[in-house]
């Protein structure tokens, strides 16, 4: 049984990473440490309660003693790192924790995994740590590190440290930077469920400035697939690109959307734009497609009408995290 530790499990992202392993291999055990934050949703992996192949630790990696805790029974296969601060808003009100969590979190389990050995440390980034864009070109994983929110400088800061971790100790370890996710299960302060739930609830839907940034959009199990797929055949040392080849501006996700649920725009409602909010993203991930043999499977169109219906369909799921009761008994 191979021994897999993810960190920020209950998250978005890290909990469909813990859905598709454990659906697609009966040879790995996961061990999910999360804080159990605000973002951190237990309904995520409420299935898995009782599979004898996971297990759960409540863990803040910004605590070193925490992180210590989870290499008590040995080392793992693999590391994935998921665990983030990563609401560019809430990193422009409240910056310190983004460099806790982000930092200094990054930090302690690089250094547990240096002392207690790990066959592979796949640490997930994102293309924001490349900063934006003009109107042509891409991000390729040679581009320089030019963050412009304290989000994406605490990532890019611990994309360094990882780095340096390989330079300088040898750590078997691979960073991904992925393009914006969307899909099942994502916390409703992001874009694409803001404008479902508003839009389901007939509810005014905000979009920044004159809603014409630009993100490349990628379907959340692609994302996935995409991290697999490095940990499996990715070369140590090295960075990988993960998008969609889905560029769109944000209002016209907003008018997708509208018409998917047959809304009208009238519901639309613009409103200042944000500090420091770059224009644009775009993601070459031709690296990724040739050495990990890694290509996105859903478009854009098929993603957001899953997306869609997963949230008509799913109303108990979003209206416990609404309400606060998905927090309950924490």
């Amino acid at each position: 049984m191979k021994k897999l530790l993810v960190t920020g499990g209950m998250g978005f992202i890290g909990s469909c990473f813990i859905r598709t392993m454990l659906a697609k291999h009966e040879d790995i055990h996961i061990t999910n440490a999360d804080q159990l934050t605000y973002a951190g949703n237990p309904d995520n992996v409420k299935p898995f309660d009782t599979c004898d192949r996971y297990a759960f630790i409540r863990t803040d990696i910004a605590n070193a003693a925490d992180v210590e805790r989870l290499f008590e029974h040995g080392s793992y296969e693999a590391i994935f790192h998921f665990a983030a601060e990563s609401h560019v808003d809430r990193s422009i009100s409240h910056p310190e924790q983004f460099v806790v969590t982000n930092v200094l979190g990054t930090f302690h389990l690089l250094e547990a995994a240096r002392r207690h050995g790990v066959g592979t440390f796949l640490h997930v980034s994102t293309d924001e740590v490349y900063g934006a864009l003009g109107d042509e070109g891409s991000f390729s994983e040679n581009s320089p590190l030019e963050p412009n929110s304290p989000y994406s400088a605490s990532k890019a800061s611990s994309d360094l440290m990882a780095r340096a971790y390989v330079k300088t100790y040898g750590l078997p370890l691979i960073i991904t930077r992925c393009s914006n996710n969307y899909g099942p299960y994502q916390f409703p302060e992001k874009l694409i469920p803001t404008i479902i739930l508003r839009a389901l609830q007939d509810q005014p839907i905000p979009v920044y400035g004159d809603g014409r940034h630009i993100r490349d959009w990628l379907y959340v199990e692609d994302h996935c697939l995409a991290i697999e797929a490095a940990w499996k055949r990715g070369r140590v040392g090295e960075v990988y690109n993960i998008g969609g080849h889905e560029e769109r501006t944000n209002i016209e996700m907003v008018r997708m959307i509208l018409e998917l649920l047959n809304k009208p725009a009238s519901l639309i409602t613009y409103v200042p734009d944000r500090l420091g909010h770059d224009r644009r993203y775009a993601i070459n991930p031709d690296k990724s497609a040739k050495e990990l043999a890694w290509q996105p499977k859903l478009s854009l169109t098929q993603g957001l009408m899953e997306t869609v219906q997963w949230y008509v369909d799913h109303r108990d799921w979003w209206e416990r995290v609404l309400s606060g009761a998905y927090r309950e008994g924490w």
